[in-house]
């Protein structure tokens, strides 16, 4: 169930002056906030309107602080309970907002005969790279700038058919060239995988801030990082070219990058994950990955 709502509700508040004798009153309009917008999925994202400065809280907690233009975004967890129950405060007043989600169907694949040494890191020279990567990529989760998000709309960020979508758990068996063991683990696909040619141009999906522009991330090879604004971060990975650097603004469809076969890959192509971090707290722990595929299909 994928829509957008382009017009708040408004909700009609008077009051009568004391003694009863006055037919006029004041007139106040306050928005009601409603997240009934965007790709209410699991593994979607919420498009939520109402006043400035309202507080959104689902599960018991606080999850999104309503803009200055009365928007916010909300995710939506791969596995998330299918009947939401939202709460506002806004303006001293509480509104309530219930929300049933569309379900997804993931699949178990079973990807044999790997090069463990694509999968983990495995000798110490490369579990220090991962390490050093991991620092790197957790600063800029750190990072929130300020942006309208996906509000604007959202362009695919590179040419070629899908060839692995969001969702499915994956289990890789193989041997390492390097050590010779065997591995076998499993992992869930946070990302959108689009089959390309190396050299292929990679777009920015919608505008945003670089806060992560590095050629040789262990796992992601080469990588940027863009904060659209609202906790939404695009991470594109196994780039064969950064052509951009940290803390630079970009617009939708500017070139960012070229695609490439760099890091932990099996083959060319350019992995597209989302991120959707909580702007109301100051715990990064609660963040989560959303469906890339859902965000396209967003009618504006």
């Amino acid at each position: 169930m994928l829509r957008l709502i382009a017009l708040p509700i408004l909700a009609i508040l008077a009051t009568s002056p004391e003694g009863g004798n006055a037919v006029t009153a004041s007139a106040q309009e306050t928005i009601t906030p409603t997240c009934n917008a965007g790709a209410i999925q699991q593994g979607g994202l919420l498009l939520c309107t109402g006043e400035p400065g309202t507080t959104v809280y689902m599960n018991g907690g606080a999850v999104a602080v309503f803009d200055a233009d009365g928007r916010a975004s909300v995710g939506l967890a791969q596995h998330a309970e299918t009947d939401v129950t939202l709460r506002f405060t806004s303006n001293g007043e509480r509104f309530t907002e219930s929300l049933t989600l569309a379900t997804r169907d993931d699949d178990f694949r079973v990807l044999e005969g790997l090069d463990c040494d694509r999968v983990d890191a495995r000798t110490q020279e490369q579990i220090d790279h991962a390490g050093r990567s991991w620092v790197k990529k957790q600063a800029a989760f750190q990072e929130f700038n300020e942006g309208a998000g996906i509000w604007n709309g959202v362009t695919r960020p590179s040419e070629g058919p899908m060839s692995s979508p969001f969702g499915p758990t994956r289990r890789y068996t193989g041997v390492s060239a390097v050590t010779g063991e065997a591995c076998d683990s499993v992992s869930v696909h946070r990302g959108y995988d689009i089959a390309t040619p190396v050299g292929t141009p990679v777009v920015a999906p919608a505008d945003g801030v670089i806060t992560l522009a590095d050629g040789d991330l262990y796992y992601e090879g080469g990588a940027i990082f863009l904060d659209h604004g609202q906790g939404l971060v695009s991470v594109f990975m196994h780039l064969s070219e950064v052509q951009v650097e940290a803390g630079q603004r970009v617009t939708a469809g500017e070139q960012i990058a070229l695609t490439g076969n760099t890091g932990r890959t099996t083959g060319p192509h350019l992995h597209w994950s989302v991120k959707w971090r909580n702007t109301a707290s100051d715990d990064r722990g609660g963040d989560f990955y959303i469906d890339p595929a859902l965000l396209l299909e967003i009618g504006y």
